[in-house]
């Protein structure tokens, strides 16, 4: 499906942040593909013999062949496919290096931090995390700056891969400030960051694969409800 014999198919998850990574991946690179929803509540035998590690999503599967975790699903394509669409890191090494390296800060700590501000089993481990969030946010913001050159994204003028890992949580981001009344990406403390995700939500590609805030909002309030009634019992 993908051209030239390739055939590719996605394991994934309609409201999993990481999944879209793959699909925005996909879309900027011009590639077809198969997309196969999943239960992680009743896994399918495909995803549990294609990911016998991790058991999760999502996975790509490349003519038979799998291959797990969204950022090395990322590379993976890039290398892949590399006259196919948008390139997504940098060809330059060095550049390729930082950018891999500003990825691995959005998953090993903003959305660790992020998660511990919202699930955090107390009230002040949840301050806790709110804070590093902040934190977290505040180093984002000087790293778009080096990045970008005082071009619009952090791929310069086109997006790259730390737009694509950023951008994945931008819809979970607005479900969560529409839930708290607030603004995750502050223009008052990350303006660069703020202005950085106004243009990503505008993207055709965003538009087009980005799960609607208002089912990510439902789905999150059944999840603390299902949370709720589980520690009362």
């Amino acid at each position: 499906m993908a051209g030239g014999g390739d055939e590719l198919k996605l394991l994934g998850m309609w409201a999993s942040p990481y999944v879209l990574r793959v699909k925005l991946a996909l879309s900027l690179k011009g590639l077809d593909y198969e997309y196969v929803e999943e239960d992680l509540k009743n896994k399918s035998e495909l995803l549990l013999s294609s990911n016998p590690v991790n058991k999760k999503v999502p996975v790509l599967i490349h003519n038979g062949k799998p291959i797990c975790e969204s950022q090395i699903i990322l590379q993976y394509l890039d290398e892949a496919f590399p006259d196919a669409g948008a390139t997504l890191l940098p060809a330059d090494p060095h550049e390729r290096a930082v950018a891999r390296f500003w990825a691995a800060f959005c998953d090993d700590t903003i959305a660790k931090a992020s998660q511990q501000a919202s699930s955090g089993k107390t009230e002040e481990e949840k301050a806790e995390g709110e804070k590093k969030v902040v934190e977290a946010l505040e180093k984002m913001e000087v790293g778009l700056s080096e990045c970008s050159k005082g071009k619009p994204f952090f791929g310069g003028d086109t997006v790259g891969y730390v737009d694509i890992v950023l951008g994945s949580f931008l819809a979970w981001v607005r479900a969560g400030d529409a839930m708290k009344g607030v603004k995750r990406f502050d223009p008052a403390t990350t303006p660069l960051l703020a202005a950085w995700a106004e243009r990503f939500v505008e993207l055709d590609v965003a538009k087009a694969a980005m799960p609607e805030v208002d089912k990510l909002i439902e789905l999150a309030m059944a999840r603390m409800a299902g949370a709720a009634a589980a520690a009362t019992n």
